[in-house]
């Protein structure tokens, strides 16, 4: 099969090369997903698991891209809840090759069925971005209507499921970024923004959560926004600053069949908009994850016409 692989961790994304691999097979509990469409985050080639396994062992060449759509076309010995030929999507484990290649071998709970009437590219563009929001609003934040929520970055990919997210819940979100995002993410939701180079973060007095995808100056200064009995939730890693008040917490998403069938079904029926830019194929995906200028929304690799 075709692949996108890494073999070296310097060289970041300029490092990849499209390659042919060796088809994977299905372990227990294991399915073989036919891939329609993959995501790629560069942070992923900052990652420990990108390059070894639990047990520290090297595992280059590896294929990126955890984010996936397609179709399953094995099943392992075991394996329940999903069948030949239903079309899915989810989030491989991090110390697995991924989904920038035609297959890729994954845990069956990893996935969700993606409805019929949701595009493969679609569907490759919310496991991360979708469960990350909804596990920092929902699951560690406590998120309870009528509670503020400040949304950092809340025009990118996390910071804008995080907007519509807290705003279907019923807070009043407070959005940051630069100053070409203010009306982008006043559409998404958000009651105010906060331009990060231009306004004073510290006008906007106290809120309950703080979502921080930052970390620096900018989470201490969030931390002390947060009013008693709040919480400061970090992607970042553990949290530099901590609410005087309050709490802090760090984490690391995780795959969960039942969030990513509540995510894709607010998408179909309009709550849910994704944060699509460039769609590429995977011919050309060293190009497209290479970009010569700033791009707006998540780069798409669609593996099959």
């Amino acid at each position: 099969m075709k692949a996108i692989v890494v073999t070296e961790q310097a060289a970041g994304t300029a490092g990849m090369k499209l390659m042919h691999r060796p088809e994977p097979q299905a372990a227990i509990n294991d399915v073989v997903v036919q891939v329609h469409a993959s995501r790629f985050i560069p942070t992923e080639l900052a990652w420990p698991s990108s390059w070894a396994d639990r047990l520290d062992r090297d595992r280059t060449p590896s294929i990126p891209g955890h984010e996936l759509a397609g179709l399953v076309s094995a099943l392992g010995y075991g394996t329940t809840g999903l069948s030949v030929g239903q079309r899915v999507f989810g989030l491989a484990d991090w110390y697995r090759d991924g989904a920038l290649a035609e297959y890729v071998a994954i845990e069956a709970r990893n996935l969700a069925p993606l409805p019929g009437d949701v595009d493969f590219t679609v569907g490759a563009s919310l496991p991360i971005s979708g469960l990350t929001a909804w596990q920092g609003l929902f699951q560690h934040g406590r998120l309870q209507a009528g509670q503020s929520v400040l949304a950092h970055g809340a025009a990118g990919a996390v910071g804008s499921m995080v907007t519509q997210l807290a705003r279907a819940a019923g807070a009043y979100v407070i959005g940051t970024g630069r100053a070409a995002d203010r009306q982008t993410v006043l559409d998404l939701g958000a009651k105010e923004f906060v331009d990060l180079d231009n306004d004073a973060l510290e006008d906007i007095g106290e809120v309950d959560l703080v979502f921080d995808i930052i970390g620096g100056d900018i989470q201490k200064r969030s931390a002390g926004l947060i009013r008693a009995g709040g919480t400061l939730v970090s992607i970042v890693g553990p949290a530099e600053a901590r609410p005087s008040n309050g709490l802090a917490i760090d984490f690391v998403v995780e795959a969960d069949r039942a969030q990513l069938s509540e995510i894709v079904q607010r998408v179909r029926d309009g709550r849910l908009r994704t944060n699509i830019g460039n769609v590429s194929t995977l011919d050309d995906a060293v190009a497209a994850l290479n970009p010569t200028e700033r791009r707006k929304g998540n780069t798409i690799i669609r593996v099959r016409p």
